[in-house]
């Protein structure tokens, strides 16, 4: 028995046996922790990395196509979906400010189309920040170029990224303002180290190893935006969250579909011993199991709306964020009580280590790492009903 899930017109790019090959994969990348080869290679193959190069947010139904198919993706290999992520959230960025009149990261498109592979250089440990401010330094060099020296974590597809999105902080210089100085670099630049240090608890293939920049010279012409630190209003800094909490819900919501499809088949399959009938049957386990189906039909008419809002440019511009992070909650919770559920009700051996359920589950755990954090996301909701706080 299965559920239906959410991958409307994407069934012909990720055809089931793709879908099989990497799901039967995926256990051995957890077990030796190492990159989704395999998968990415495939993907490759098939342009899955153009997703959004070739059908853009806007009226081509972008945004909503690129969730479904890494919904569906996720399904089968979350952490292979959670890595290819990295690379979609900077074209869907490119896409989204394209179709709103701003053609600054055009670039980005048509250079995926051409086979770069991109990735986030943002996250820094102990900025809570995020956006707004960086510990990464900007020194200004006498060519008009800049030099980046700060640490990166969380930098997903470590192995195979051509294109590194960083950015750092540039302090004012003769009374002027701090600013924030966004640029790409490419692999190879010197400076540039991957560390080998990544052993998670999940999402493990994703290989989301730290960065370390070192005197990193960027030219002039590669800092595609120059923003002031603390909040505002720019349209990259709507697109990056935008991008990056839709795409990430979706990963999110493949983990609850899958986690919903086991223990739908595990409670079909168990019999009672002392009742002689099929655990389906059992009132409590079936009221245990509607309660995450139930939050994953709200995420899942969450992630539709909001798909469809940035496709149409529709939505009070005054709530986007707040709505966004409660996608990327809901979704989230929706995926960590659907596995939870599903290790219940499947019996002792989802307990192994080497199981599906279980590797769901710590895979479904890593979601409360991303931004935005619960923390986070609820002062963002609270800020958009209440307004800042006078501190």
């Amino acid at each position: 028995m299965t559920i239906t899930t959410t991958t409307d017109g994407v069934g012909h790019l990720l055809p089931d046996d793709l879908l099989e090959r990497f799901r039967d994969r995926a256990g051995g990348y957890d077990a030796t922790n190492t990159f989704f080869t395999e998968d990415f290679e495939e993907l490759t193959g098939i342009g899955y990395l153009h997703l959004l190069a070739d059908t853009p947010p806007g009226d081509a139904g972008g945004m909503a196509r690129a969730a479904a198919a890494q919904r569906r993706l996720a399904a089968a290999a979350p952490a292979t979906a959670l890595g290819i992520n990295m690379h979609l959230v900077w074209t869907a960025v490119a896409g989204l400010l394209a179709d709103r009149g701003d053609s600054s990261l055009r670039f980005v498109l048509d250079e995926a189309a051409q086979g770069e592979v991109f990735a986030f250089g943002v996250s820094e440990p102990g900025n809570d920040a995020v956006l707004f401010d960086s510990l990464t330094r900007v020194e200004p060099l006498t060519d008009g170029g800049f030099a980046y020296t700060g640490t990166k974590v969380f930098t997903s597809l470590s192995p195979v990224w051509t294109r590194l999105g960083i950015f750092g902080k540039l302090e004012g210089a003769g009374g002027g303002d701090d600013a924030i100085l966004h640029a790409f670099v490419p692999r190879g630049t010197p400076g540039v180290e991957t560390l080998e240090d990544w052993n998670p608890l999940g999402m493990r293939a994703t290989r989301s190893n730290t960065t370390r920049l070192v005197d990193v010279r960027v030219p002039a012409d590669a800092v595609f935006r120059t923003l002031p630190v603390g909040p505002n209003a720019d349209p990259l800094v709507f697109g990056i969250f935008a991008g990056f909490e839709t795409l990430i819900a979706s990963v999110y919501l493949g983990i609850a579909d899958r986690a919903l499809d086991l223990a739908v088949n595990a409670l079909t399959r168990r019999r009672s011993h002392v009742g002689d009938r099929a655990l389906s049957e059992d009132p409590v386990l079936r009221n245990l199991l509607a309660g995450p189906a139930m939050r994953r039909t709200g995420a899942d008419a969450e992630l539709r709306q909001v798909t469809l809002d940035l496709d149409t440019r529709s939505g009070e511009a005054a709530q986007w964020f707040a709505r966004l992070v409660t996608l990327k909650t809901h979704a989230v919770e929706a995926a960590v009580a659907a596995t939870t559920a599903a290790l219940h009700v499947g019996g002792g051996s989802g307990f192994s280590a080497s199981s599906e359920v279980s590797r769901l589950h710590r895979d479904a755990l890593a979601g409360q790492f991303h931004p935005s954090t619960e923390e986070s996301a609820r002062a963002t909701v609270a800020t958009a009903l209440l307004g800042p706080t006078s501190g």
